[in-house]
């Protein structure tokens, strides 16, 4: 059976789950619509869409610190309620995401957050490379968008791949912790700390300009 737009979008009405998981439970069950609808259900995606709009101002601010020391990540996850916040699997879901962070170092947290001169540079990177390789000018711009596509997929705490289960997302980790639970969850901000990040270069640009006033 061809799978439609139309249908993809009628199974996100009926589920309020995102467009790709209905897509993929379309695809999973050869586009059988109720079976689709029963797949979502079953992987706890079937109603995280609808809860994803409501307000979410309460939750926990997880500290986490990885290698004796050497990284550390400050992570805000917000819920809708006091109660949820203090729940178990709450916890545990934003423990698991401290973690993945300190083991990722995302840009990020949701493609919108990335800066746009992080992506015009890496975009500028790219298209240098493909002339160094030969690519036909007129091919390049849709190379590159592909390959932006996968930097932002492997750069975008929402995009990447979940340490603990490569074959989810961090984005599809939490809608099915938003089904479980039953409240909306919002990954907010993270702030990730290295020991020593930034020393050298600061250490590198400080010799250049001793060199440089000893030369003039």
């Amino acid at each position: 059976m061809t799978i439609t737009a139309n249908l993809v979008k009628e199974l996100r009405e009926k589920s309020g789950a995102g467009m790709m998981d209905c897509k993929k439970a379309l695809a999973e069950t050869n586009g059988n619509f109720e079976k689709a609808v029963d797949w979502l259900r079953q992987k706890g995606l079937a109603s995280a869409g609808k809860k994803a709009g409501r307000i979410a101002t309460e939750g926990v601010v997880e500290a986490y610190i990885h290698g004796e020391g050497r990284i550390g990540v400050l992570l805000e996850v917000n819920s809708e309620t006091d109660f949820v916040a203090r729940n178990q699997q709450f916890r545990e879901f934003v423990r698991n995401i401290a973690m993945h962070v300190a083991a990722t170092n995302p840009v990020s947290v949701s493609v919108e957050d990335v800066p746009k001169e992080l992506v015009d540079r890496e975009r500028e990177v790219l298209l240098a490379k493909g002339r160094e390789e030969g690519k036909k000018e007129e091919m390049l711009p849709k190379i590159v968008d592909g390959q932006i596509k996968k930097w932002l997929s492997q750069n975008v705490l929402l995009e990447q791949a979940y340490v603990k289960n490569p074959d989810v997302t961090i984005g599809s980790y939490l809608k099915e912790t938003i089904a479980t639970i039953g409240e909306n969850l919002i990954i907010r901000r993270f702030v990730r700390f290295e020991l020593g990040e930034g020393l050298q270069k600061k250490v590198d640009d400080f010799a250049a300009e001793v060199a440089a006033q000893a030369k003039a």
